[in-house]
């Protein structure tokens, strides 16, 4: 039997003889911090006019709206489930026992700060001041009601997780007008941020802590249609956009290198990186495999219609805009986000392989 074989043996009996206990949780709580694909409520917290807040979205599992960007859970969801924890409650909620977790993310969020995309005139509707280091601002003053005098004793057994950071910035970038070339000069910055937050948390007494990368945007439907082009070659043998893939390609390189880093300055504790870009690509190449319908899987289930069905002006949630029968068997929700399965499948390979190195059971 190989090494690897055996780890992964070692990892499933640890995992069975959990799931088939009560015992106490693996983890204190969990403290989350991201974007749309980690929001757990924020968003509609903040916003009442939320899509996220009217049917379709939620159907699935939680038969309501929750402000999650899905029609069901999260990645987030599935990992507290694993963990033998509650749902992770969005950290603006009121009336929350936050000492089994919080979740800071918010839809929209960015890595880089406001003042980054006011400078760089890109700042629009979009861009709203939520971002990686307002997340830790918000996290570190909610500290003296989680834990007080004893947070890095009880942060040592909790696990962190940093969301896929990187991608509202980059897609605000494109969308402000700006080229790929400022984009692809920007992602060690994006990186940097990212790094230092990471740091940030470490030193505070995390020693479990999850680092997400980006997707491959040039396969998500909302991308096909804000950016789509004449020029064929312009496009994958998936049918995805090359340029934009290679953006994540880019800074998932370098955040893999920036956690490598880490590692060895911080060698007590346990550091993930968790993947989207492997997952999706997948996904798109061999739909069947995961149970996704062939031909839709570049096809938001939820949405206003044309090739990709993302229709910019009428969005999965408003008034007439209709979901596919049956969420399951797609990969996009509504054109950014993921359905509940396709989460699932992620969420799984982030537990125990392989979509993430190392696996969170392993942490």
């Amino acid at each position: 039997m190989s090494a690897i074989h055996l780890q992964y043996l070692l990892l499933l009996v640890s995992f069975l003889h959990h799931a088939s206990s009560n015992s106490v949780p693996i983890f204190n709580a969990i403290y989350s911090f991201g974007a749309s694909y980690e929001d757990t409520g924020n968003v509609a917290i903040l916003s009442q006019a939320s899509n996220q807040l009217k049917l379709p979205y939620g159907e699935t599992f939680f038969r309501r709206p929750t402000g999650r960007a899905s029609d069901g859970r999260l990645v987030i969801d599935r990992i507290a489930t694993y963990v033998g924890l509650p749902f992770i409650p969005p950290s603006l909620a009121h009336g929350q026992d936050f000492r089994k977790g919080a979740n800071f993310a918010v839809s929209g969020a960015t890595a880089l700060n406001l003042a980054f995309f006011q400078q760089n005139n890109i700042a629009n509707q979009n861009v709203q001041n939520t971002s990686l280091s307002v997340q830790l601002e918000w996290f570190e003053n909610q500290k003296p009601s989680i834990c007080n005098t004893t947070c890095m004793q009880f942060f040592a057994k909790s696990l962190f997780m940093l969301g896929k950071f990187g991608d509202n910035d980059y897609f605000y970038m494109s969308l402000g007008g700006k080229t790929i070339n400022f984009v692809n000069s920007t992602i060690p910055l994006v990186v940097k941020t990212i790094r230092s937050a990471a740091k940030r948390l470490l030193r505070q007494g995390v020693m479990h802590l999850v680092v997400t990368g980006i997707r491959p945007n040039g396969c998500v439907p909302v991308y096909l249609t804000l950016f789509a082009s004449t020029n064929r070659s312009d496009y994958d043998s998936l049918g995805c956009l090359k340029v934009y893939n290679k953006i994540g390609i880019y800074h998932n390189a370098l955040l893999s290198s920036a956690i490598k880093q880490l590692r060895l300055e911080f060698p007590h504790a346990k550091i993930s990186f968790s993947e989207y870009y492997e997952p999706i690509i997948d996904f798109v190449r061999n739909p069947n495999k995961y149970g996704f319908t062939s031909g839709t899987q570049l096809r938001a289930c939820c949405g206003g219609g044309g090739p990709y069905n993302v229709n910019l002006t009428a969005g999965c949630g408003q008034t007439g805009v209709p979901a596919c029968p049956n969420p399951s068997t797609s990969i996009s929700w509504d054109g950014l986000h993921l359905t509940d399965s396709a989460y699932n499948i992620i969420a799984d390979g982030w537990w125990k392989g392989p979509y993430a190195n190392p696996p969170i059971l392993a942490l």
